[in-house]
């Protein structure tokens, strides 16, 4: 995403706070953003704040002789590579579907020649009504690309769909709106040809029908992974245990629930070129899961457990099915490189990426990561870092490696 501008439009709604943590995200990965805030957005958000994040200025007024001057509504909206309207308000798609041009925001949209991404945010039953629905539609059979709403508690004391999607979903979806403008002109991601696999997220066991084993994994890093892959250009499938992430967009996405299953998705996804293996997968699961709930009858039930299939081992032991580059995680809480150098000779896969999973790291549900790479050759600390720039480095080593 470096270089590539964003023009980010914040119409009025209370969603709107969650703008500033997205022009941060854009900064931290390279974009360059500027904002246009209407009258109704600014009741919300101030125009200091979006100033401070994007380190630009914030533009408002249609009639600004001065920014008309320097500027101009015109090639205000035509200097970005996307439009992203967040929130976009019931009101702002209605003018964006008639063609009202009556402020900056909506006149920019009007007049500009790039994409165009809203990210809906509003109650639930201006969402469910009938020309909310009816302008959507055919906003979308113009080409305009929509991220949400997601469903959830609103402001105003209801519950429903009309929620903004969060900025780390409206990010992959900036993300692949600005690569699928890219391939349109003619551009290719380096990994263009290769397939690759992904497996992320924890896997939960059953012990009863409402119990279950699992770990503290979030699928944060897998899903960043999978992501980042697909947009340089591989033929990406992701092999999701549960989590509350969204799918990524632009790759194909498996659920399931245990190991046997996620291993079964993985052989099923052969053959692919890379494989990497992000997914906390349960290590034990139990013998003899009970069919119906098991009830406190004095001492704890004994539980008898037996190993679950190895998915990062059976994959580095693929036959001609062996990925080129088979890559997986330890997560550790003590002696992380050495415990990973003997994972990596013991699993047989091609390279480690090990992490403190440590209580005080924050790492198992947090943003941040911090990795060290672990090759036949020798270890490479990384410093810490988000757990998509954790992606999008570990994507140039693979495209180096693998000769692209």
């Amino acid at each position: 995403m470096t270089g590539k501008r964003v023009l980010l439009i914040v119409s009025g709604g209370i969603a709107a706070y969650k703008s500033l943590d997205l022009i941060r995200r854009l900064r931290e990965r390279g974009a360059a953003v500027r904002c246009i805030l209407t009258k109704a957005g600014a009741e919300f958000v101030t125009p200091l704040s979006l100033a401070a994040l994007s380190e630009d200025k914030v533009y408002g007024e249609l009639f600004s002789l001065t920014d008309e001057a320097e500027m101009g509504h015109i090639q205000l909206s035509r200097d970005a590579d996307l439009l992203v309207v967040a929130p976009a308000s019931a009101d702002l798609l209605a003018k964006m579907t008639h063609g009202r041009a009556d402020d900056l925001a909506s006149t920019a949209l009007l007049a500009t020649d790039k994409p165009v991404l809203a990210a809906p945010a509003m109650n639930v039953r201006m969402w469910d009504h009938p020309a909310t629905r009816a302008n959507l539609a055919l906003l979308k059979e113009r080409g305009v690309l929509t991220v949400g709403p997601n469903e959830g508690d609103m402001a105003c004391g209801e519950y429903g769909f009309g929620r903004m999607a969060e900025p780390m979903e409206i990010l992959a979806a900036i993300e692949a709106a600005l690569d699928g403008a890219a391939t349109a002109s003619g551009g290719a991601g380096p990994l263009s040809g290769l397939r690759a696999l992904v497996t992320s997220g924890p896997t939960h066991e059953p012990i009863d029908p409402v119990r279950y084993i699992a770990n503290r994994s979030s699928g944060r890093q897998g899903h960043a992974i999978a992501t980042a892959l697909a947009r340089q250009g591989a033929e990406t499938t992701l092999v999701s245990g549960p989590s509350q992430l969204p799918d990524p967009p632009g790759l194909k996405t498996l659920h399931v629930q245990t190991a046997e299953e996620m291993l079964a998705a993985c052989q099923t996804s052969l053959p692919v070129e890379i494989a990497v293996c992000a997914a906390a997968v349960a290590d034990w699961r139990s013998a003899a899961p009970a069919q119906q709930k098991m009830k406190k009858n004095g001492a704890p039930a004994a539980l008898e457990l037996t190993a679950n299939p190895d998915i990062l081992a059976e994959l580095s032991k693929a036959g001609s099915l062996r990925p080129s580059l088979v890559i997986g995680f330890a997560a550790e809480t003590e002696n992380v490189v050495a415990q990973a150098r003997e994972k990596l000779a013991r699993k047989g896969c091609d390279w480690i990426l090990a992490n403190d999973v440590a209580p005080e790291s924050g790492t198992f549900g947090g943003e941040n990561n911090q990795i060290n790479l672990i090759r036949a050759e020798g270890v490479e600390p990384w410093p810490q870092m988000t757990k998509v720039a954790v992606a999008e480095r570990l994507c140039r080593e693979i495209a180096a490696t693998l000769g692209r």
